[in-house]
């Protein structure tokens, strides 16, 4: 595994691959390790190249999010041109595996290159020179992105290496660590985080898009829930909440629009850009986003009609016997306009699907000017909401037996749009707040794992074939095991 990784990053820092409105991708000519790390520029650098693994989509094949929160759940489907396009996400999403895939291993490898560069930098910028505070943040910021690619890993694997150090050539066949310490090695460098980042609004222009204090709090809060630690999330929520750093947009239908980036209600968002020259390929020198064209539709619309919303998923949006106003700003339904490329019929997208995702859908007109649109979309990824962190705080203070605090969360994301509050109680009201991560966060990677924490895979998801205890996690790609000769195990039942 490390063989494959490490090597090939030896030199990664120098590539600095940048999030977009505060990094410069400038290459660095004839820069060595040994002459590096040496002044606060460096410093900067390097923690910019951490940044940078966050924009990775095709490393060499393609891993999204939506691919596992969306794809593998009842949410969507995973569209294309036809079943022989991408027939092993199909394996995938139909729980067939085992599967030795490069969707798995495309992600394995960029959540590993993030660590190894988050490492680094933890490594190498202590002996620095420089301003001490600026180091603090710099050191903070490198423990949550390593937090937040150990998150990936472990929600999509369970037990992987924890790699906690850059490792030497003896230590390439690590074996699996436990999850649960992996949880909790995740949870030390989330805590240390939040103690040490500033809060969102110390951040001036030129560095939105950095990691704050609330984000480390947010996916704290997240890491607590995955592991049902009620006790331990609520007040974190309450935390965040009372910080009044962030607010609900007063119009969802704004929030993913290029005008709703970065606002209010952006806790955790990764940035990406139009104007990158970003090409196809092992596209880790990328700034902007394949998302917007692997969603949108085919035919006249350009797109690759990837992840497709089902009809269970839209009929979840009449569930309450009106038609939910987030529908529309989520799905594109026949005879809707696309943007500025037209009205969505079936003759027009050349396929007979009934509905197409609406968040991640970008404009003619928001291409880039120059070179291949594809890889250059210019949508960020949403990752982590306030209402995110507001529907977190009401299932944490329900478990918790506080149903009044439960309900006042729960409501505040209603009536953001306009629809009546909830008074239900007991475990009529949990449904309630499983109902409104649906709609609320619906298409932003977030359903198959939410089935998972919850228990609630088999009686969801068992008809498309997943099984408890097998399918709560992926594969472990063949390509890792046979690296390091079989160091590392495969996952139960694949």
């Amino acid at each position: 595994m490390y063989q494959k990784i490490i090597f090939s990053l030896l030199f990664g820092f120098i590539f600095l691959t940048s999030c977009n409105d505060f990094l410069d991708k400038s290459p660095l000519v004839g820069v060595t390790e040994e002459n590096f790390y040496r002044n606060e520029e460096d410093a900067i650098a390097a923690i910019n190249a951490v940044y940078g693994a966050l924009q990775f989509e095709l490393t060499p094949e393609a891993h999204f999010r939506w691919f596992w929160g969306d794809v593998m759940s009842d949410d969507s489907e995973k569209g294309g041109s036809g079943p022989n396009d991408a027939p092993e996400l199909a394996r995938l999403e139909s729980f067939q595996g085992p599967v030795n895939t490069g969707f798995l291993e495309a992600e394995w490898t960029a959540n590993y290159e993030g660590i190894y560069r988050a490492n680094t930098v933890l490594e190498r910028v202590p002996p620095i020179e420089m301003n001490e505070t600026l180091k603090t943040r710099i050191l903070a910021e490198a423990k949550f992105l390593r937090a937040w690619y150990f998150y990936n890993l472990v929600t999509i694997f369970g037990d992987v290496p924890l790699v906690d150090h850059v490792l030497a050539p003896s230590e390439y066949e690590m074996p699996r660590t436990a999850a649960s310490e992996v949880w909790a090695f995740i949870e030390r460098d989330l805590t240390e985080a939040a103690n040490d980042l500033p809060v969102k609004s110390q951040y001036g222009a030129g560095d939105i898009g950095r990691m704050t204090k609330g984000a480390a709090q947010a996916l704290l809060v997240k890491t607590y829930l995955y592991q049902s630690k009620f006790a331990e999330a609520q007040p974190l929520a309450e935390a965040i909440v009372n910080s009044g750093e962030y607010a609900l947009v007063p119009d969802y239908n704004l929030i993913f629009t290029t005008a709703g980036e970065n606002n209010e209600e952006s806790i955790f968002e990764i940035q990406y850009m139009t104007e990158s020259g970003g090409n196809w390929g092992y596209n880790n020198g990328n700034e902007g986003t394949l998302t917007n064209v692997f969603q949108r539709a085919r035919g006249t619309f350009n797109g690759f009609g990837f992840n497709l919303p089902t009809q269970d998923f839209v009929d979840a949006f009449f569930e309450e016997g009106f038609e939910d106003p987030r529908l529309s700003a989520t799905v594109f339904r026949e005879g809707d306009q696309m943007g500025d490329r037209g009205v969505f019929t079936k003759e027009a997208t050349g396929f007979p699907h009934d509905y197409y995702p609406k968040k991640y859908f970008n404009n003619s007109s928001e291409e880039a000017s120059f070179g291949d649109p594809n890889p250059n979309g210019g949508s960020n990824d949403r990752v982590i909401r306030y209402a995110d962190v507001l529907l977190m705080h009401a299932e944490a203070a329900y478990h918790n037996g506080n149903e009044a605090a439960a309900l006042a969360s729960l409501n505040l994301v209603r009536q953001r749009v306009g629809i009546p509050d909830v008074t239900a109680s007991g475990s009529a009201l949990l449904d309630a707040i499983y109902h409104e991560r649906r709609v609320e966060l619906g298409l932003e990677g977030h359903r198959f794992f939410d089935l998972v924490r919850t228990g609630r895979g088999t009686s969801v998801l068992g008809s498309l074939g997943y099984t408890e205890g097998v399918h709560n996690v992926f594969p472990i790609p063949e390509s890792q095991i046979q690296a390091t000769n079989g160091a590392i195990t495969q996952n139960p039942g694949y």
